[in-house]
């Protein structure tokens, strides 16, 4: 078995050695989502090939670069893209670069997704704050040898998206009068988006989203001890909730279309976190 501890160590010291930056907070930019990165200002940006078994991404939208830099005042360390199960990547590998964010010494994760809704209360184009999840891909970060230096064999995930930061997003929300919504993420497999079957499946076991990417990466985040906030774009209403197609083409313009509501709450909630994360 390879050591994932040491190799994730050795992936952050890479980082870290190229800014003198230490940030607290770790963030993950979805499809279309990832021009927020582009913004921070004393900015180093490295490609995920440049990261030591760092994984790289495939999916349209990801940029695949890690760019860690100020957000105002607050360092942070982002991920222009993410990895997913559907590229054919193991729920360890998506997990790693979590892995990589806590032996930078992060120990929040501010989450973002596209996802399609189910919730017929929800709109194109709405800011969802996931408040839990249901794991319907099959898999989990955590399978295997434990290794006792990332976290214990069976973590809890009672409160695996963190309360008063969800408290926190929506203060600020009201404040720059954006609608925010919260509710119950579905993760599946992917790659074909879900059929009407599956969707009123999942309406009836309590979703409101459903989507593929962000669980493996909570859970590790979770095993951790790190905090997380997790806010999904809804792209687009999913199957059989409108009737019409679905494509990752329409992902990526409402993604567009959202990104500087979706930013402007980004910016509002950095410093409310950092002050936690202290």
């Amino acid at each position: 078995m390879s050591d994932q501890f040491t190799i994730a160590d050795t992936a952050a010291q890479l980082i870290l050695k190229r800014t003198p930056l230490r940030p607290k907070i770790g963030l993950v930019l979805g499809s279309g989502l990832g021009s927020f990165a582009d913004a921070l200002t004393d900015a180093v940006r490295v490609p995920y090939a440049e990261i030591p078994q760092f994984p790289c991404s495939t999916a349209i939208g990801h940029a695949g670069r890690m760019v860690v830099g100020n957000a105002g005042d607050v360092p942070v360390a982002t991920m222009q893209g993410r990895v997913h199960l559907y590229e054919g990547y193991s729920a360890q590998e998506i997990a790693f670069p979590i892995r990589v964010f806590g032996r930078m010494g992060i120990r929040a994760v501010i989450l973002t997704n596209a996802a399609g809704g189910i919730n017929r209360s929800y709109a194109q184009g709405a800011l969802v704050l996931i408040r839990d999840h249901i794991n319907l891909q099959g898999v989990n970060a955590l399978v295997g040898a434990n290794d006792e230096r990332f976290g214990v064999r069976f973590p809890d995930m009672t409160h695996a998206y963190a309360k008063e930061y969800r408290a926190m997003a929506r203060e600020e929300a009201d404040k720059l009068k954006i609608e925010l919504h919260e509710g119950v993420y579905a993760a599946l497999l992917g790659p074909s988006y879900e059929t009407p079957a599956e969707i009123e499946y999942l309406r009836r076991i309590g979703a409101d989203l459903v989507g593929m990417s962000t669980v493996a990466e909570v859970i590790a985040a979770r095993h951790m001890a790190m905090k997380v906030l997790a806010i999904s774009c809804v792209t687009n209403m999913a199957a059989g909730i409108l009737d019409q197609p679905l494509s990752h083409d329409e992902v990526m313009e409402t993604g567009e279309r959202v990104k500087t509501t979706f930013e402007a709450l980004l910016r509002a909630v950095l410093p409310r976190i950092a002050t936690d994360v202290v």
